[in-house]
């Protein structure tokens, strides 16, 4: 009588761990990036609304508001989301600050309007937040 194998030995079961978890190791560090670059995004998605009133505001008075109150907009502690500690106007100068919780890092990004004849153009390459965090738009 002839009996036929059946499973796995168990170095091939070993062998199937091993690959799992040099897999696990490289797949959980550039999973960690996502999620904190997601959490950076959050910011910029609330820094949207501040940058409509500043260009409306430029817009009607040519000037550059001086305070998120002044803008028509909450107060910077008000603007909040769960990586998003607060979003700031600048002091007439046309920068929007947006300031990040521990999870996100901590930091900041720094949003400068830039005012020219067919409108107001944004670049956010200020802050403290390290730039393989920032999205694309947003690296130095």
């Amino acid at each position: 009588m002839k009996r036929v194998q059946q499973g796995f030995t168990l170095i091939e079961l070993m062998i199937v761990v091993a690959i799992i978890g040099i897999l696990a190791a490289v797949a959980l560090p550039a999973y960690q990036d996502y999620t904190k670059r997601a959490r950076i995004s959050e910011g910029l998605g609330l820094a949207g609304g501040a940058k409509t009133a500043l260009a409306e505001y430029y817009a009607s008075n040519n000037a550059w508001p001086t305070s998120n109150t002044v803008a028509g907009l909450a107060s910077p502690t008000e603007i909040t989301g769960n990586s998003v500690t607060s979003v700031t106007v600048g002091n007439a100068d046309g920068k929007i600050e947006v300031l990040y919780k521990t999870n996100a890092g901590a930091g900041t990004i720094v949003i400068a309007g830039a005012a020219g004849s067919g409108g107001v153009t944004w670049t956010c390459t200020g802050g403290t937040v390290d730039p393989k965090y920032r999205p694309t738009q947003c690296r130095p």
